[in-house]
């Protein structure tokens, strides 16, 4: 069957309605209808199923094909097999027969829950075509969002003041956001204004946290200069960890590692440190580590080693810092990265005469789950205590090589 011929058969159901089937007249009737209507609706539900692999595939006609079908067939699934062909028409640029089938989805089923998807598909197939979309014929929120986008990329000066009313008004959050993102993609220097206001806090606080993101995913030289002025101005710290988030965003080290070194408030420090970690900033991050003093400070910068992946740094730390308290910290980064680090665990062990040292190893090779090293040391140890250190981190370990030792020792005792 044509498209012409579909659509007019979804138009005659409109009209016309369905009738109500009379009753069976007989328990035998009544089951073969039941089987035939079950034998139908599974039909329905393989030829539905196939569309929408064909839709994954981007094999649109396929699709169409299809849809029709399921669509003709008038069960449950009839809407959406509908707002599926249109979909695909409009995919292949058969824009004026994609709105044909969303009208008569509107009208065949008046009901059905496709209806808002089938209302945005008709906004893009009419941007599609070329046609101007103004927001303010749109009711639906999300709708006419999509319409102000459009209207960005054609006409900024007219989508700027709409942008602004949304941003400065009482919508909703998730209105106000998406109205935020389209703000932040344009390049008019009236939005890049409005940007950076609300990212100074002339705005609620959700709003500025959003648009100093939003700053620093731009990365340009002017929404750098903003960040900076925010966060040299900033009394908030949640702000100002926003701001350092940001740079972060824009891959920007210096001013980072600026607070890193220099931030008299230990939670900006600390965040700042931690950034660079997500940064991969390795090399600064050892040159901090040698010029540092505070104990505190140290064990943030290891851990920010540890975000960076750095296991040769962690690995020189854990064999010879000076500061117990560091180097167990060190230890214990080397067990969370894995089994890669194993042989430094291990060489460790072997060399070093220090209890809680031998101690924090055993605890690394167990947040390695590394049974066997942990199984191996334990029958070579001839320290009580440390035996028993590593054959309780064994009992705690669901292992079956585990398992099996334990139970070696219980037949020995």
């Amino acid at each position: 069957m044509n498209l012409k011929k579909f659509l007019a058969a979804i138009m005659a159901v409109a009209i016309l309605g369905g009738t109500a089937p009379a009753a069976y007249a007989d328990p035998e009737t009544a089951m073969y209808a039941e089987a035939e209507a079950d034998e139908r609706s599974e039909r329905e539900a393989d030829i539905y199923d196939a569309g929408t692999d064909a839709i994954d595939d981007e094999k649109w006609e396929e699709a169409i094909r299809a849809f029709t079908t399921v669509a003709e067939m008038k069960g449950s699934r009839a809407d959406g097999a509908i707002f599926w062909t249109a979909y695909a028409l409009n995919k292949l640029g058969r824009r004026a027969e994609a709105l044909k089938t969303v009208d008569a989805l509107q009208k065949g089923y008046p009901k059905s829950r496709w209806l808002n998807d089938a209302k945005a598909l008709e906004l893009e197939a009419r941007q599609g075509r070329g046609e101007s979309v103004a927001p303010s014929s749109v009711d639906d929120q999300e709708l006419k969002m999509i319409a102000i986008n459009s209207l960005m990329h054609t006409d900024p000066e007219k989508a700027y003041p709409l942008l602004e009313k949304v941003i400065r008004g009482n919508s909703g959050k998730k209105i106000k956001d998406r109205a935020l993102f389209i703000l932040s993609q344009s390049s008019s220097s009236k939005s890049q204004a409005l940007l950076a206001d609300i990212a100074r806090g002339n705005s609620n606080p959700d709003l500025q946290k959003q648009a100093v993101r939003y700053l620093g995913m731009s990365g340009n030289g002017r929404n750098l200069d903003v960040l900076a002025g925010i966060y040299s101005t900033a009394t908030s710290a949640t702000v100002k960890k926003e701001v350092l988030h940001a740079y972060m965003l824009s891959g920007q080290k210096a001013p980072v590692l600026a607070a890193a070194r220099g931030e008299k408030d230990p939670s900006l420090r600390k965040e700042a440190i931690r950034q660079l970690g997500i940064m991969g900033a390795r090399a600064e991050l050892v040159a901090m580590y040698g010029t540092e003093t505070s104990v505190d400070v140290r064990e943030e910068v290891i851990q920010a080693l540890f975000i960076a992946g750095d296991a040769v740094k962690i690995g020189e730390l854990a064999k010879g810092e000076k500061n117990p308290q560091l180097r167990k910290e060190a230890i214990q980064k080397l067990g969370l990265m894995g089994s890669g680090t194993t042989a430094t665990l291990l060489e460790i062990y072997r060399t070093d005469t220090d209890e809680d040292v031998k101690e924090a190893v055993i605890n690394g090779l167990f947040l390695q789950s590394n049974a066997r090293a942990l199984i191996d040391l334990s029958k070579k140890e001839k320290n009580k205590e440390l035996r028993n250190r590593a054959l309780q981190r064994l009992s705690l370990m669901n292992n079956d090589e585990a398992l099996e030792y334990m139970l070696e020792i219980l037949n020995q005792e």
